[in-house]
């Protein structure tokens, strides 16, 4: 099972490496071998993704705290719900070249509230907080259905819906303790998304900052 996934990292790293900004070759702290920035637009501004170069850089205070209480921050598994794919830090940067290449069928979603997207999150993202989507937080049907045909690309009629042409969904939130993500996958499954169209990045904001990657506020 373990194969696939290495062939798959290793066509997506080569990828992103024609894909990527065209940046310098001595730069020190690369994000693989073969590529040390990717290109993305982010509020109508060119981004590069980079790794922090200063070698003694620590982690954003932010996410350096290791116990939360549980509940509600627990951990999360690895497979949160059948047919989501779990991504890492190289499909998602493989995801926003895409985009920035002028693919509309995907987006990134930032699922935290503002309180969190204002402290920074990844360039390219954009925020749809998880409250938005929970009817447990006062989101209607209606309110839901809005956003999937509003911002999703998911196509009504008669009561039913359509989503043959609907996005590829990147979602993440703050980490691995994190429900804010997982809540916006599993209501918008309960409404038929399908599965396949959601991919989760797990390590969320909290791997993003440890390894040193841009981001934008």
């Amino acid at each position: 099972m373990q194969k696939p996934t290495l062939v798959m990292s290793m066509i997506l790293s080569a990828s992103l490496a024609f894909a990527g900004s065209a940046l310098a070759g001595d730069v020190a702290v690369k994000i693989t071998p073969k590529l040390a920035g990717v290109d993305v637009m982010h509020n109508g501004k060119k981004v590069t993704i980079m790794r922090d170069q200063n070698q003694k850089a620590t982690v954003n205070p932010d996410f350096a705290k290791t116990s939360r209480k549980c509940p509600p921050f627990c951990i999360n598994p690895i497979k949160l719900a059948p047919g989501v794919e779990t991504i890492g830090e190289v499909e998602i940067l493989h995801y926003l070249a895409k985009m920035s290449k002028g693919d509309k069928s995907i987006m990134v979603i930032d699922s935290r509230t503002p309180n969190w997207v204002a402290k920074g999150t990844i360039p390219g993202s954009v925020n749809i907080p998880w409250t938005k989507l929970s009817p447990k937080k006062g989101a209607s049907p209606i309110d839901i259905a809005e956003i999937m045909t509003g911002t999703f690309n998911v196509k009504e009629q008669e009561g039913l819906f359509d989503y043959r042409e609907a996005k590829t969904l990147v979602m993440f939130c703050n980490g691995m303790w994190c429900g804010q993500s997982p809540n916006n996958i599993k209501n918008l499954l309960k409404f038929g998304y399908p599965a396949h169209k959601i991919k989760w990045y797990r390590g969320g904001m909290q791997d993003w900052e440890i390894l040193g990657l841009s981001t934008a506020k």
